[in-house]
């Protein structure tokens, strides 16, 4: 039985089309197309026309693909995005002409819960210790802190992501140390609202997500980008901040050049890199020494998909 996971995020949405073999969920189809769904929302609280338009346009392509396939059970939802933005029945209902089933809008927590599981999915990671996995969307980052065990402890929804960021406080080409500096402090004000996690041991950090997979790939020379090959790739902090000094020296036409980067997302992984130094140097904090991040090319789709097909 093959089983299909949209996720709309606030900058890309993503498909997932898998089938189960021996246990195993594997991947037949998987598309990601960058449509800035959270365009302008931050300040106006409303989805863009020309947002909902690229959006919608993605949504009918990826339905004819469900039905050329065949694919038996359909699952889709809206996370930042549509949970900040008046105006999402309209979209909602059009999109379940598009794809046959109506978007759901899921909570934060809701949301945490299948990052967390879809993300570990492929990962060869160590038997004991917590896990953390964080994604960083374009509107919001997950916290999600698990046990040894494998149960989530702790899920925190941040009302800070890539896209919400640059449209907060970057306005010049390339983005001024000011700027930069402005995105660090509201990034370091978020984390400081996680509640105090309680640490045994070191924790694995996994990072999730088109931000976090893009550094590891421009860290690691993964061009052009393959998932398959940045999944599981372990980065230092000291990497993420080369990279995102550079990243944050070069103009935006030069940042849309380099072959590891969707140039749709050149715009704000300056933003979104900086935050993910940020975290890294919040759990590196939380642990007493630096801690490495593990790039997770999974996340809720997986883990809606993994629902899906144990239904």
């Amino acid at each position: 039985m093959s089983v299909a996971a949209i996720d709309i995020g606030t900058n890309s949405v993503l498909l997932l089309i898998a089938e189960r073999r021996g246990g195993e969920l594997v991947a037949l189809v998987e598309r990601a197309t960058i449509t800035r769904l959270g365009q302008g929302v931050d300040a106006a609280r409303a989805l863009a026309p020309e947002a909902v338009e690229r959006t919608l346009a993605c949504l009918a392509r990826y339905g004819e693909e469900l039905r050329s396939r065949g694919v038996e059970r359909v699952d889709a939802v809206g996370t930042s995005a549509m949970r900040d933005a008046a105006g999402g029945e309209a979209f909602i209902a059009r999109a379940r002409e598009l794809i046959g089933v109506a978007p759901r809008v899921i909570s934060g927590p809701e949301e945490a819960e299948l990052t967390y599981a879809g993300a570990l999915t492929g990962l060869d990671l160590p038997a004991r210790g917590p896990t953390i996995v964080f994604d960083v969307g374009g509107g919001s980052t997950e916290i999600i802190v698990g046990n040894a065990g494998g149960a989530v402890e702790q899920a925190v929804s941040l009302d800070v992501g890539s896209v919400r960021l640059t449209e907060r406080h970057i306005r010049t080409d390339p983005p001024t140390s000011g700027e930069i500096e402005a995105v660090r402090a509201d990034a370091r004000a978020a984390l400081a609202t996680v509640p105090a996690v309680s640490l045994l041991a070191a924790p694995t950090l996994v990072g999730v997500a088109g931000t976090v997979t893009t550094l590891a790939a421009l860290v690691r020379h993964v061009a052009p980008y393959d998932g398959a090959r940045v999944h599981g790739a372990r980065v230092s902090g000291a990497e993420i901040v080369d990279a995102t000094a550079r990243l944050a020296s070069l103009p935006l036409a030069a940042r849309r050049q380099l072959p590891a980067l969707d140039p749709a997302r050149a715009d704000v992984i300056v933003a979104g890199s900086v935050l993910i130094e940020e975290i890294l140097a919040w759990a590196s904090r939380l642990a007493g020494a630096p801690v490495d991040l593990v790039a997770s090319d999974r996340g809720v789709r997986w883990g809606l998909a993994e629902r899906l097909s144990a239904a």
